[in-house]
């Protein structure tokens, strides 16, 4: 397609009425004077204009002072094209650079039931060993870190379903295996933000993780940061949790 043709909109209207939807989105709230002179139309087109654009649901207007603004439907319609973008491709480049700013691996999970499965991974340039996750494994929600935030953005009636449907077990020394003290584990990453994995999964491994949920969706994606225990003492821990928690709110702004 040439660039001559590409120059000028081919179908008029279009190009009209698109124009005053980045208007309205611009400007907000505006009468149908002001419209009309901003896009340098005759009081009669920009009438017809904006009518065409009620009578679609894309613009409403104001019964008190007349003046007109955009109704939901294109934010609906936003909504929509990012549900069906690839979260992987949104989301790898935030899970890259926490990598590379900490050194350490980087694990992203979606949810299956009471299973997270590992759907990205970037090793870190520290680790010593290769971790035992690999994309398309599973991991369990009730013993892991990532599993522990997810449930922690459930609610109680979801939270029992995956307990009930957890094969329960001591996978390590530090594996919670009693209901009272899961759901308390959770309540700290309500108020922390993030949750942790105190080799409760793999012996010799921990791992601070936090959930993020895309717009009008529900918690069914998480990512963490795992190290061996020797990398991942207390003090590390609140220094990788304030990464983590940016980089949690970089994701959550991405995805809406």
């Amino acid at each position: 397609m040439s660039e001559e043709y590409m120059e000028k909109n081919p179908i008029q209207v279009a190009d009209r009425l698109f124009g005053a939807v980045e208007l309205l989105a611009d400007k907000g709230e505006l009468g149908l004077m002001e419209i009309a002179q901003a896009l340098g139309l005759n009081k009669t087109t920009a009438f017809r204009i904006l009518r065409s654009l009620i009578y679609m649901g894309y613009v409403t207007q104001n019964e008190e002072n007349g003046k007109y603004s955009l109704t939901l439907k294109l934010a609906s319609l936003g909504h929509k094209v990012v549900l069906r973008t690839d979260i992987i491709v949104v989301v790898h480049p935030f899970l890259a650079r926490l990598s590379e700013e900490t050194g350490e691996t980087v694990h992203f999970v979606k949810r299956d039931g009471a299973d997270a499965v590992y759907i990205d991974k970037v090793m870190g340039k520290a680790h010593s060993a290769e971790m035992g996750s690999r994309i398309g494994g599973r991991i369990p929600l009730y013993c892991s870190g990532v599993g522990k935030a997810i449930c922690a953005a459930l609610s109680l009636d979801e939270t029992a379903v995956v307990w009930q449907e957890s094969d329960v077990r001591r996978i390590t020394p530090y594996t919670i295996t009693n209901y009272e003290d899961f759901m308390f584990s959770l309540e700290d990453v309500r108020k922390r933000g993030y949750a942790l994995d105190n080799e409760e999964n793999e012996s010799g491994v921990r791992c601070i993780a936090a959930t993020v949920i895309p717009a009008g969706g529900s918690a069914q994606y998480a990512f963490s940061i795992s190290a061996p225990v020797e990398r991942m003492d207390n003090d590390r821990i609140h220094t990788l949790a304030e990464f983590v928690l940016r980089t949690k709110g970089e994701i959550q702004r991405a995805i809406g």
